[in-house]
């Protein structure tokens, strides 16, 4: 402990006599140290934190898999199923989200709500704070309307009320009673805590196939995964003699089960890995920088070493010296890189809408708790070691009588080849990013989002049917077309790249059936001037309009990728379709003939293809089915934005239309660009490794040129003093700094080629090995590189011999 704290204590003088070095090496190490640690925060939160339930290993999904992938949607007659496999499953709960707006007060307003059975509480372990959870009873059809409130709401709207449990609020103008208030700070895995929850009645008996909610459960104990899937190969067995004509039995769907958080996690863990890999080259790079620092800073204390040789230091004590200081740097750096990276990380999740799960809103879930403490300061004492401990035995093993030796010169030379290998590796990576996010913005979406905006409104069933949908829906309209700022007006049940889209069977009437429906497409409820609003083009037939009524004859539109798959070859004009037969209760549609072929949007991601979509007039669907819609409005003007003006008006004018609040608007521009949240994340990422990389390799091989024109200069004084000329001595110094960077840039091309591969699905319309990227990075590392060689290079080219030999 003595030696200990002396190491310590004539560590600390050495940095205090060089505050230069030190600076500029715990600055170094911030940077590395600070950006594996923001990026382990985020893998923390999503990838290693346990569910918010109890026992969450235990926490399973329910899923469907088919030939066309895995869904984990489920359906009534699911449900009612796996809800009776009680041997290997306990408090098996479905859910959906939905929204309410409170009614009956003097400001109505919008609120989120969640659907969830009565054991959905059990199995996440949510507690009710006053009154109690729903009971069977509640969640019978057909029951008393019950609602327990969010902890959030019940203090914003009804200011604490602690009698509020046993009072009735109004819900879309229907009396519902309050049980009970939930507790203050529960967490729900993805997104914000909702400020309704209301029972989910789903009957025993039901025939309903429509996929529209979620369903998990808990493993009973002892029970393993591989036993619960077992289980449910049996169960899809009894399901088919069941519902032999069902449209999962058709599609041959297998049940299955997965742990609940490997569900959530599963489109983005392998993301959030290459993230981290690439991170720890930023580390490498800065760990080569301060490595490179020791090295050169070694040669100066030549005469201390040797005093320290000749006093019976042995070989052990000196390494162990160099090593505490390297330790030290290194706890200084990853005190800054925490700070640097928990700052960095929160900002950056705060200004990007990313669509990652389990991060909350704006990164709400990313915290630094003993995990990534303890990940610091693992990753601090490693890189402690690793860039000591190079310096230190060459240090220790050299002759301090010597000045430096070719030993130290090629480690310095290896160092700085390593990390123009690292930083190439990083850029192109980065580079591939911004090539695929410029090709995701220069898709054409299928739609003109310019000037529109767009908001979620309802229209109240009870109101409907008194009125009449078409009537509620032109008040809106007219409304809305009387404004000066308004070129155009539509109700739609969906918007584009917003989610939420429905996928029903098809059939083709006069076309031999084999199966339950000759196939599945989007199915969207549009009011006419939809396509106008958005500038959707028509190709072939007509538009809906102001005729298609409910008591006119059903019509249809379809898209054109809907033709191509349907009628391949064919024309759809005039043919006859049904739209979601045998689904089961509420969701009989009739026989519609197809009217119009309009152009292709991609609903789900631009970088996704066109999925078949089939379009119903809002007029002609009953009115308590199209309760909630979106209203999407096209301004005038040059300008392609929307000011906040024209927004307040419109949104004033919803709500008097409806009587009920109105969600702020969005512009399709802001829901484009979230669109490819999740790809603009990692391109900014990337980019900023991609630039640390460049920053602290430009700086290595700078601080390494430089050192070694200073260890050169009687060198270069005796050359000039022979007949050298000055630009000799320049192309000397510049030969030597660009053939350690030019072999640094080929050895990273080389490894780009084959790891690009891991980068390969996350691109969109850019190879892993695009000719482009792999001509301009070097060029670019090697234009930086050279500027980096040439300063020292112009210093070598400018010393007087005379000075230099007069100074040795």
């Amino acid at each position: 402990m003595e030696s200990l704290l002396q190491d310590l204590t004539h560590s600390l003088r050495i940095f205090r006599r060089s505050p230069g070095f030190t600076i500029t090496a715990v600055a170094a190490l911030a940077l590395g140290i600070g950006a594996i640690a923001a990026i382990f925060s985020v893998v923390n939160s999503v990838l290693l934190k346990p569910l918010s339930a109890p026992e969450p290993d235990r926490v399973v999904v329910f899923l469907g898999t088919n030939k066309g992938g895995t869904s984990d949607f489920a359906s009534d007659i699911k449900f009612n199923l796996w809800r009776r496999q009680t041997s290997v499953f306990q408090d098996v709960s479905g859910y959906h989200a939905g929204g309410f707006n409170l009614t009956g007060v003097d400001a109505p307003q919008r609120a989120d709500a969640i659907f969830v059975t009565a054991d959905y509480f059990r199995l996440f372990g949510l507690p009710v704070a006053q009154g109690r959870g729903f009971n069977a009873d509640d969640e019978r059809p057909g029951g008393v309307q019950v609602v327990i409130l969010g902890n959030g709401f019940w203090k914003r709207v009804f200011g604490a009320d602690p009698r509020i449990a046993g009072k009735t609020i109004s819900l879309d103008h229907a009396s519902y009673e309050v049980i009970g208030v939930m507790q203050d700070g529960i967490r729900v895995e993805n997104g914000e805590p909702p400020d309704l929850w209301l029972p989910f009645p789903i009957d025993p008996n039901s025939n309903n196939q429509v996929h529209y909610f979620r369903a998990a459960g808990r493993l009973k104990p002892g029970v393993t995964l591989a036993m619960a899937n077992a289980q449910l190969q049996l169960t899809t067995q009894e399901f088919r003699r069941i519902y032999p004509n069902a449209l999962s039995t058709s599609r041959g769907d297998i049940f299955s089960v997965q742990p609940l958080r490997d569900f959530l996690v599963k489109d983005v863990r392998s993301s959030l890995l290459t993230l981290a890999g690439a991170v720890s080259f930023v580390l490498l790079i800065a760990c080569a920088n301060v490595a490179t620092l020791l090295l050169v800073r070694a040669e100066g204390r030549r005469r201390e070493i040797a005093i320290r040789v000749a006093v019976g230091a042995s070989r052990g004590r000196l390494i162990r010296q160099l090593l505490t200081e390297s330790l030290l740097l290194s706890a200084a750096g990853g005190v800054c890189g925490l700070a640097i990276g928990a700052a960095g990380i929160r900002l950056l999740l705060a200004m990007n809408a990313v669509d990652i799960p389990r991060l909350g809103l704006k990164g709400a879930n990313v915290a630094i708790d003993w995990r990534v403490f303890a990940f610091t300061a693992l990753m601090a004492l490693a890189t402690g070691i690793l860039f000591g401990l190079i310096p230190a035995l060459q240090v220790s093993r050299a002759d301090p009588r010597s000045t430096g030796g070719l030993r130290q010169s090629r480690a310095r030379g290896l160092l700085a080849v390593s990390e123009m290998s690292l930083a190439i590796l990083l850029l192109i990576g980065a580079a591939l990013l911004i090539r695929t996010l410029i090709a995701l913005r220069s898709v054409n979406p299928g739609f003109d989002p310019g000037r529109v905006v767009t908001t979620r409104v309802t229209l109240d069933p009870k109101l409907a049917r008194a009125s009449g949908v078409n009537q509620i829906a032109e008040e809106m309209f007219r409304r809305l077309n009387a404004l000066p700022e308004v070129e155009n007006a539509a109700l739609t049940g969906m918007v584009p790249l917003d989610g939420g889209f429905n996928s029903l069977t098809i059939i083709i009437i006069g076309r031999p059936l084999t199966g339950l429906a000759h196939g599945n497409s989007r199915w969207m409820t549009v009011s006419p001037g939809y396509f106008d609003v958005l500038r959707i083009p028509l190709v072939r037939g007509r538009l809906f309009t102001d005729a298609d009524r409910l008591d006119a004859p059903p019509v249809a539109l379809v898209s054109q990728a809907m033709a191509r798959v349907f009628w391949p070859g064919g024309n759809p004009l005039n043919e006859r379709l049904v739209i979601g037969r045998g689904l089961g209760q509420n969701f009989e549609e009739p026989v519609r003939q197809v009217v119009g072929i309009v152009g292709d949007v991609h609903e789900d991601a631009l970088g996704s293809p066109p999925t078949p979509t089939v379009y119903v007039p809002l007029a002609q669907r009953p009115a308590d089915r199209v309760a909630g819609m979106a209203a999407i409005v096209r301004t005038r003007g040059a300008s392609r934005a929307v000011d906040g003006a024209s927004a307040g008006a419109i949104g004033a004018e919803l709500r008097q239309a409806t009587g009920l609040p109105v969600p702020p608007l969005r512009s399709m521009r802001e829901i484009l660009v979230e669109s490819t949240a999740r790809q603009d994340f990692h391109m900014v990422l990337m980019s900023i490794f991609g630039g640390l990389a460049l920053l602290l390799a430009a700086v290595g091989i700078y601080g390494l040129m430089a050192y070694s024109v200073e260890q050169r200069t009687r060198e270069i004084g005796i050359r000039m003093a022979l007949g050298a000329r000055s630009s000799d001595v320049r192309n000397m110094v510049l030969f030597y700094g660009m053939r350690l960077a030019l072999a640094g840039v080929a050895i990273g091309v080389a490894a780009a080629l084959g790891l690009t591969r891991f980068l390969a699905s996350f691109l969109f319309g850019v190879k892993a090995l695009d000719p482009l990227v792999f001509v301009a990075v070097p060029i670019l590392l090697s234009g930086v590189a050279l500027f980096a060689v040439w300063l020292p290079a112009l210093r070598a080219s400018r010393v007087d011999p005379i000075l230099a030999l007069r100074h040795e």
